[in-house]
């Protein structure tokens, strides 16, 4: 049920941070769209731990394998399966965890829903679940692609802590992003953030930010009035991440300070389609994309595992004590989150390019 994402493409994710494995069930991919493993791992390799000196150093290989559903390089149309084998595992490091509740973490939250957790890791609330969600939003860009060409999703870090990036969303690219360790497209900020998050982690502690991501070349029409509008499925998209804490599109919160006349995007004709001479609609209007880039931030907070004592309670019984930070943990989720972030937006695209089209058969 709530594993479950997507209508035309639905996918379910499934396993835990200390489990054998974790996956993804993908249902409703058409057939006949090229589909190798490497294209699964290109992506997962951006989201994978130990990649840097500023992620976590947990090492997994994250070797995605396709267990169903493609056959000769091509999808046929039944259902994908895809694993990845959890190989890296120290569940020791948490045996404190099993009786104490980590702040800011989902233990005392699932305790109270389900009267039991599993406290490896964290286990399914564990950000290790989005290995699923990376892998199928890689066939996701397969089944895109295949559609429109030219359509891009790019994201990147727009800020850590206080440090801010000046980034042109026009003109951002991949190679960009890609070229440094903490995804940021400012080369002027990589320095400065990577030093910034080099000292969290040495004193034990973290910070968050904002991750921004802009959509080119996406056709007009995606989204479905009134609840699945296109920017409301990329709230709830983004926020289903782990450490999200707020969305924004477009002009966001800083539209509240003008008015309609600064805010509204005026429309012209050019090259036979109509246009915005600027986007503060965020290229979605009525919960429909426009055609404009689509472009929206997500915050992310800090991590909430820190390396020293904190207030908490006992889980069984409810008694006051401390607990200091252990395992394995990333100082800042931003540059792994922003393949993450990405992911999700290419399988929302997925999900009501192939509702639009199943409506009206274009």
């Amino acid at each position: 049920m709530s594993s479950t994402w997507g209508h035309a493409f639905r996918i379910t994710t499934w396993g835990e941070s200390h489990g054998g494995g974790v996956g993804v069930v993908i249902d409703g991919c058409p057939p006949r769209i090229p589909l190798e493993p490497a294209h699964l791992q290109a992506e997962l390799d951006r989201r994978r731990p130990g990649q840097s000196e500023i992620t976590t150093p947990r090492k997994e290989a994250d070797t995605a394998e396709i267990l169903s559903g493609v056959f000769e390089g091509l999808t046929t149309g039944t259902p994908i399966s895809i694993l990845v084998r959890n190989q890296d595992q120290r569940s020791e490091a948490y045996t404190e965890m099993a009786g104490k509740y980590r702040p800011s973490h989902a233990d005392d939250t699932y305790d109270a829903k389900y009267g039991f957790r599993d406290w490896r890791g964290g286990g399914r609330s564990s950000a290790r679940e989005t290995i699923g969600r990376v892998a199928a939003a890689a066939v996701a860009q397969q089944v895109l692609k295949s559609l429109f060409p030219q359509l891009e999703v790019i994201a990147w870090v727009k800020s850590v802590y206080h440090l801010s990036g000046n980034i042109d969303p026009a003109t951002v690219t991949r190679a960009l992003v890609e070229s440094n360790i903490v995804r940021t497209a400012d080369p002027a900020m990589v320095g400065p953030m990577t030093d910034l998050i080099k000292q969290m982690r040495s004193d034990g502690n973290s910070v968050g930010g904002i991750v921004e991501c802009v959509v080119r070349h996406c056709p007009p029409g995606l989204g479905e009035p009134v609840f699945d509008k296109l920017d409301a499925d990329l709230a709830k998209a983004m926020l289903s991440l782990p450490a999200t804490k707020a969305f924004e599109i477009g002009s966001g919160f800083a539209g509240t300070l003008l008015t309609g006349l600064e805010h509204n995007d005026p429309f012209r004709i050019d090259d036979g389609r109509v246009h915005t001479t600027k986007n503060d609609s965020g290229g979605v209007q009525g919960g429909l994309s426009n055609g404009e880039p689509i472009l929206f931030r997500v915050a992310f907070k800090p991590v909430a595992t820190v390396m020293h004592p904190q207030d908490t309670v006992t889980s069984t019984p409810h008694e006051n004590t401390t607990l200091k930070g252990r395992g394995r943990h990333d100082p800042c989720v931003l540059p792994r989150a922003v393949p993450m972030v990405e992911a999700m937006t290419w399988l929302v695209l997925a999900d009501h390019v192939l509702r639009h089209r199943g409506q009206l058969g274009s």
